[in-house]
């Protein structure tokens, strides 16, 4: 019986491994590219795979994916990189890295976007730009389609057209057996209804299709209180948002000024309660509608025409990739008193000029899909909380890490259980998971155990097939 990992020994180099058929880079210890290639976008991440397999193809996938199993090696699996608890890399595993794989094609007539696994937010802007589309996504454009897809999606469009998983239509899924199949509603649905939420337990999506909308230039910029008013603007904010149109969205955060020239000088580092908005469409239906938070007299009011692409970048080298993140999130019903109170005690004392608390909108069209309809299942939630110690330094790691949690700890009671998994560090255990997919996780275990029944894909937030459902 043969493998599809072996090893052989050349005059260049010892112990290499190789899978027969592989097109793409295998990179392993002692390589020149090893730490490059072991690096993800959270530089507290240090971990040491026993083989990066930079796939360049489908095809490369499935072969890896046969090798792993061969050889009982773990497999992890690396889209875009993003991911909280740096899941895409694992000691001793092999990892699956699509990031070669970042072709995207676009239909415009039918507003059809096929992207491959391994690309990221900014190839699929720059691809639908042009045609005046867009495909709903999150809020850094160095983030990955894969990841950020399978978790379920949110960000600036989430109010007008939901989820990111609401505009999938399709994928192509290796499987744990090696095989490449297509997942969608007519095909293997039960697997479709699965990654639309439930992460990388399922397989390996080398490609995505999505349909797109219509975007270009949006109304969009950041506006900025004194850290003070944060209760009474976070109150303004969320009344505004109950009311106004699908077509603005804007997320609220406590944060730090960046020194950057972008910003007044006097501002610079100061700590403020901050609206970052976005309107899809024109500016003077911007102003109108966001009049009730500029009456309030903000200390800047950044908002103006943006195009799309523009937005999605704006906060990419403000978070280069390498430094040091702990994260903590929750979902929110509503906005308390008590809750207001948490935010103004921890959010208003930021432990680094990079950490930050922020809540997402996931209302509108997003809180209508039901809740069963899709594996994401905190529909009813009106906000997505995430608070994130950020520094660039490691020794200042524990510290940041231990703001986060007594922020998160302190919230925490004011949530409604569950967090959004991709903002999930890679700690949380199963009763956190299960929290996370509520009354769909009996339903997930079901597909788990259907496609991938030795849980071959568990580097994730996970969803073991023997789980009490």
């Amino acid at each position: 019986m043969t493998t599809d990992l072996t090893t052989h020994t050349s005059p260049n180099a010892a112990s290499r491994v190789e899978i027969p058929g592989f097109r793409g880079e295998l990179i392993e210890p002692g390589d020149a590219g090893y730490d490059a290639a072991r690096a993800v976008y959270n530089g507290a991440i240090d971990r040491y795979p026993r083989l990066v397999a930079r796939c360049v193809d489908a095809a490369d996938v499935m072969a890896a994916v046969r090798a792993a199993r061969a050889a009982d090696l773990t497999i992890a699996v690396r889209g875009g990189g993003h991911n909280a608890g740096g899941l895409g890399v694992w000691d001793d595993a092999l990892v699956v890295d699509l990031t070669p794989m970042r072709s995207v094609h676009v239909d415009p007539a039918e507003r059809l976007v096929r992207v491959d696994g391994g690309a990221v937010w900014g190839d699929v802007d720059h691809a639908t730009h042009p045609f005046g589309l867009a495909v709903p996504s999150g809020f850094i454009s160095s983030t990955g389609v894969g990841g950020l897809t399978l978790g379920g999606g949110i960000g600036y469009l989430s109010r007008q057209f939901g989820l990111t998983i609401d505009s999938l239509l399709a994928v192509d899924v290796v499987l744990s057996d090696g095989t490449l199949v297509t997942a969608d509603a007519d095909r293997r649905p039960d697997l479709f209804w699965a990654v639309r939420g439930g992460g990388g337990n399922f397989g390996v999506v080398t490609s995505f299709t999505f349909g797109a909308h219509p975007v270009r230039t949006v109304a969009a910029g950041p506006m900025f209180f004194d850290a003070a008013r944060g209760a009474e603007v976070l109150r303004a904010w969320d009344e505004l948002l109950d009311s106004a149109s699908e077509s603005l969205n804007g997320w609220f955060g406590f944060l730090s000024v960046p020194a950057v020239d972008d910003f007044p000088a006097d501002l610079r580092g100061r700590t403020v309660a901050a609206i970052m908005w976005c309107h899809n469409g024109p500016l003077a239906e911007a102003r109108q509608l966001l009049a009730p938070l500029r009456d309030l007299d903000p200390l800047l009011d950044g908002v103006g025409e943006v195009p799309w692409p523009a937005l999605q970048s704006i906060f990419d080298p403000l978070f280069p990739a390498g430094l040091q993140w702990y994260w903590r999130t929750d979902f929110v019903d509503e906005l308390t008193d008590e809750a207001i109170a948490v935010h103004l005690e921890h959010g208003t004392e930021l432990p680094s000029p990079q950490s930050t608390m922020h809540l997402y909108p996931v209302s509108g069209a997003a809180g209508r899909v039901p809740a069963g309809a899709t594996a994401y299942a905190h529909r009813q939630a009106k906000y997505a909380q995430v608070i994130v110690g950020v520094d660039p330094d490691p020794a200042k790691l524990a510290s940041v890490a231990s703001w986060a949690r007594d922020y998160h700890d302190a919230l925490h009671p004011h949530s409604v259980g569950g967090g959004y998994v991709n903002m999930m560090m890679d700690d949380e255990g199963l009763d956190r998971v299960r929290a996370s997919y509520r009354d769909n996780f009996a339903r997930l275990v079901e597909v788990k155990r259907r496609y991938d029944p030795d849980n071959t894909f568990h580097i994730n937030q996970n969803i073991p097939p023997d789980a009490i459902s």
